[in-house]
């Protein structure tokens, strides 16, 4: 057999309505033929001869008007086969990541991370200013997931941002991601409103321990020894500086700890439910905004209410003193009402890129992230309010870090992210 099969039978003209047996057996001078989906590459050599005894399965590249007749060649084109061996077929194209695209991706992740970063710190910097002026974190945790979700209505009816297509399941599968979110959100505002921005931060340090604890009892999932070890310097540095703290309070101290374990759970149940979704990170949590102002302002109002709402703020402006004129009254409305729109938009931004990078990257990452972010955000709130602090604070803050650090090393390493 040369580079063409000629075929000629004495029977009647056959048609094939079907491509899974095309050469009858009794008729091959091997086993049935098989086709192959793969793109064929055309065998050149000359003179090539097929080895009947080959375990080899053989695929035809094409066949075109192929019929059994007693025609010669001249009366009806013969159908030219070429057959090759399925280990000679090319393999199939796949988009394999280079390494650009890999370094372009790292990139990408870094930025967001840095932006993550810059405005958690803005943020935390204008919340701490409203809290100690007007210390209702209720309030002040309602307004911040109200500011984010008119910001995102108004970019959909503008179309500045495409608003997204959800159904029910949808909704059904984001509310526990909600109510997490609520509950972390609220517990941390308490937090800051009791104690120390640098405080709150530094228990929060604490959140890959929390992420591991219930990684494993709860969702089942196992890690090698390093990673529990690397648990260790973040509890005890965690626990130093709350023994450490010179304006320890129970309540801020079990809000920034609750906060930590809603906060776990809402990166869980987020990137579950980001998964196989076609709602981006940014619309993700503009919708998941939404749903936790519903969730909370019921609460808000049931917590704190408007009556002692006005009460505060009442009290807010009797602290200027009592000779204070209109026009200072007036700016210092003026002042608040900035920093109360600043504190709740940059609440807003912060964690929507937040969000775009954890659309990026698994839960536990998120988590490393989010806590390697408090180092700027303790640094900045020490200086900014003049925050005492003593040396062994600063130590137990310290070694929190480090094993913060050492926790994410670990996981590079062992490639568990």
């Amino acid at each position: 057999m040369n580079n063409a099969m000629f075929s000629s039978l004495n029977q009647s003209k056959l048609s094939f309505t079907s491509f899974s047996n095309p050469l009858p057996r009794k008729h091959s001078s091997f086993n049935a033929l098989k086709f192959s989906p793969l793109p064929i590459i055309q065998n050149s050599q000359k003179g090539l001869n097929f080895d009947t005894t080959s375990q080899k399965p053989l695929h035809i590249s094409s066949i075109e008007s192929f019929s059994f007749s007693r025609k010669t060649q001249q009366e009806k084109p013969v159908t030219v086969c070429n057959a090759y061996e399925a280990d000679r077929s090319r393999p199939l194209d796949i988009n394999v990541e280079l390494p650009d695209d890999q370094a372009a991706q790292k990139i990408k992740i870094g930025m967001y991370f840095a932006t993550w970063w810059a405005l958690n710190v803005v943020f935390n910097i204008y919340n701490k200013k409203v809290l100690n002026a007007f210390p209702y974190p209720w309030l002040t945790s309602t307004l911040s997931l109200a500011c984010g979700s008119l910001m995102m209505l108004i970019s959909w009816a503008t179309r500045i941002a495409d608003a997204p297509k959800t159904d029910f399941e949808f909704w059904k599968t984001l509310f526990p991601v909600a109510v997490a979110h609520t509950i972390g959100h609220v517990a941390a505002t308490v937090s800051m409103s009791k104690v120390a921005v640098s405080f709150t931060h530094i228990i929060k340090s604490g959140e890959p321990a929390f992420s591991v604890l219930v990684s494993k009892f709860l969702l089942g999932d196992t890690f090698p020894l390093p990673v529990y070890l690397s648990l260790l310097p973040i509890i005890g540095g965690c626990a130093l500086s709350a023994v450490t703290e010179l304006n320890f309070n129970m309540t801020g101290f079990m809000g920034a700890m609750i906060s930590n374990l809603a906060f776990v759970f809402r990166n869980i149940f987020s990137k579950k439910g980001m998964s196989g979704k076609s709602v981006s990170g940014m619309n993700y949590y503009a919708c998941l905004s939404m749903l936790s102002l519903l969730i909370l302002t019921p609460f808000a109002i049931a917590v704190e209410g408007p009556q002692m709402w006005a009460a505060g703020w009442q009290n807010a402006l009797a602290q200027i003193g009592p000779n204070f004129v209109c026009q200072k009254t007036l700016n210092v409305k003026g002042r608040y009402a900035k920093w109360v729109a600043a504190q709740s938009i940059f609440y807003h931004l912060y964690n929507q890129v937040s969000y775009m990078s954890l659309d990026q990257i698994s839960p536990l990452t998120f988590s490393i992230g989010n806590t390697m972010k408090r180092i700027s955000v303790i640094v900045s709130s020490i200086i900014i309010f003049h925050t005492p602090v003593q040396p062994v604070n600063a130590l137990g803050a310290a070694i929190a870090i480090l094993g913060t650090f050492l926790y994410s090393q670990v996981y590079s390493h062992l490639h568990v992210i």
